[in-house]
């Protein structure tokens, strides 16, 4: 199968791009600078920016979107709209006639924040299109090269003490990159697939609280942890910049989001694609070999 990928340079799409390949398929790398790529044998590039239309994609059978620009500053949601928009009329007008977007998980009732409302709207953006839609929503990655999972790995390391906001105390139910990887090889490759929306996630819910504890005991610290609840999002976004190597304009909006609970109510993907998932420890030591071996 003929398969593009928009965002096969980010943490996901580098690994979806390998995985595709191992599976047989051919795959097409969009990009902004093609001659920055470090492309895999057999991968074909089109550059093209989502920020600039029009743009041009080639024809496929399917293609994946992993784009999102957080980390940009500025408003994110405008500019991951304004991608949306252009990549689905460009998939749209070269014929591609499905769409896997990973977008994230939790409740529309509660009070999303901006970063979860962004990911929601986006999906709403590419379903609207001709092609056909299969969305998989996640909450945190474990992986080297996580966002989300490099802020929490840094205070567990960082802070033997810790004075946290309260949502330290948030359920989370996080899923580890290989496993993400297998949902959205596995979707492609099923077709009663086509047009749903499922929600993925590891075998367990934890609190924020448990994750840091484990990162913790795995870098080899004890940690203490005292939730007060006088830590606005504001204040909690400065806090962890005095902690963390996170960038601001990704610290806020994850911040932000932290308050949601992002848990999976629904296992319907399992009928689909059968994955065996990684227990979070497991996830957490293969996060830290593959980080401490420079892995992306």
């Amino acid at each position: 199968m003929r398969v593009l990928v928009a965002g096969a340079t980010g943490f996901v799409g580098s690994r979806l791009v390998a995985s595709l390949v191992d599976h047989g398929h051919d795959v097409v790398a969009l990009t902004r600078d093609a001659e920055r790529y470090d492309k895999p044998e057999g991968v074909d590039v089109v550059e093209g920016d989502l920020l600039d239309p029009p743009l041009e994609l080639p024809s496929a059978d399917a293609a994946y979107y992993l784009v999102h620009s957080m980390g940009a500053g500025g408003d994110f949601a405008a500019r991951d709209r304004r991608a949306a928009t252009s990549f689905a009329e460009a998939a749209e007008q070269a014929g591609i006639g499905r769409v896997i977007y990973l977008g994230g998980l939790g409740d529309e009732g509660d009070d999303l924040s901006e970063h979860l409302r962004s990911r929601r709207e986006v999906e709403q953006v590419l379903g609207e299109r001709a092609f056909e839609l299969t969305t998989l929503r996640a909450a945190v990655i474990v992986g080297s090269g996580s966002a989300s999972f490099e802020l929490i790995r840094q205070l567990a390391d960082r802070l033997p003490v810790m004075v946290t906001p309260r949502w330290v105390r948030t359920d989370c139910q996080p899923i580890y990159i290989d496993d993400v990887v297998a949902y959205l090889v596995g979707v492609l490759e099923a077709p009663a697939t086509a047009g749903e929306t499922f929600e993925i996630g590891g075998p367990k819910v934890l609190t924020y609280e448990d994750m840091l504890r484990t990162v913790a005991a795995q870098q080899g610290h004890r940690l203490r942890i005292v939730p007060v609840p006088v830590l606005s999002p504001w204040l909690s976004a400065h806090w962890l910049r005095l902690f963390t190597d996170v960038p601001a304009g990704v610290a806020r909006p994850l911040v932000a989001g932290l308050r949601n609970a992002v848990t999976v109510s629904e296992r319907r993907i399992d009928e689909h694609v059968e994955v065996e998932l990684t227990p979070f420890d497991e996830a957490v030591q293969r996060a830290l070999a593959d980080g401490e071996s420079g892995g992306a």
